[in-house]
């Protein structure tokens, strides 16, 4: 789909679109090692039939959007280890796997854009023209091979936000931003939430989210009357503070729908989970809002 199409979709709303959960975190639960670079990317070459049962699962499940398994096939993460593994078909068989999964169904391909580097990295190591080679590349990739939009997510540095905003917006492919914020509804990079939304605005994003923030965070963002047209958020439902090396579930899918439901009245166009979630967290949130508009 162009821009023009996917905005579409999301302005006819009548509820929120549903996004995927996790993929690495779930890998993880099912006895699955994450690589410390490539972190779960590496199994679309060894066992793709396993990334793509999961995406099949998440489908069954009643999500509308699934999620590729690229995050960390960005370049950046590929100058840093030493792998058989070539980043273009890599990404090309992401996207792949996600086609194959989709099928003829309507279900859209969000292609993964990561940050450059660590998540939940305070500042950035590599040099601006590196994080702006690093961004271009891996969203031309994703797109080129059938990303219906750009899922630019987990993002918390202003100038790494500002270069894929710009780059998506200045050549015309459909995406969305979604921010990694602290409890004082900040970026990592020290900006207030207010200025960060006023320069995204200026790109014109189809949505702006939240992801992998905990609940406590989420419902410090709702109370703080905060004003985004468009927007949406996937939560992480970790049993613990920020760490890759072992996720578990620690919010289940009962308690998640009751963050859900507070979100309702701020009118979300998109939900979703995010680490230490499976498909049970969707089946829930689809089961819900479905009773919800047909009731």
């Amino acid at each position: 789909m162009n821009k023009l199409e996917i905005a579409t979709v999301f302005n006819q709303l009548q509820k929120p679109l549903i996004l995927d959960g996790a993929m690495g975190s779930l890998l993880q639960q099912r006895g699955f090692k994450s690589d410390k670079y490539l972190w779960m990317s590496y199994l679309n070459f060894k066992y793709p039939n396993i990334i793509k049962d999961i995406h099949k699962e998440y489908i069954n499940a009643g999500c509308d959007i699934i999620t590729t398994n690229t995050f960390r096939t960005n370049p950046s993460v590929f100058k840093k280890t030493i792998t058989d593994f070539d980043q273009n078909k890599i990404v090309e068989l992401s996207l792949n796997i996600a086609k194959d999964a989709v099928g003829d169904s309507n279900i859209l391909i969000a292609g993964s854009n990561p940050p450059a580097e660590d998540s939940y990295q305070n500042e950035r190591n590599i040099t601006y023209k590196d994080l702006i080679d690093n961004h271009h590349q891996h969203i031309d990739l994703l797109y080129k091979y059938g990303a219906d939009f750009i899922l630019n997510e987990t993002q918390s540095h202003f100038d790494e936000i500002e270069i894929v905003c710009k780059y998506c917006f200045e050549n015309k492919v459909p995406y969305i931003i979604s921010l990694l914020i602290t409890d004082e509804l900040k970026i990592l990079s020290g900006e207030n939430l207010s200025d960060v939304l006023d320069m995204i605005n200026f790109y014109s994003p189809i949505l702006i989210c939240f992801n992998c923030i905990f609940s406590e965070t989420f419902f410090k963002l709702l109370k703080s009357s905060f004003v985004i047209d468009n927007w949406g958020f996937y939560l992480n439902c970790g049993s613990s503070d920020y760490n890759d090396g072992n996720i578990n579930c620690g919010i289940s899918p009962i308690q998640y729908l009751e963050i859900v439901k507070s979100s309702l009245p701020f009118n979300p166009k998109l939900i979703g989970t995010c680490c230490g979630s499976n498909p049970h967290h969707t089946k829930i949130i689809r089961d819900f809002l479905d009773e919800k508009t047909n009731s």
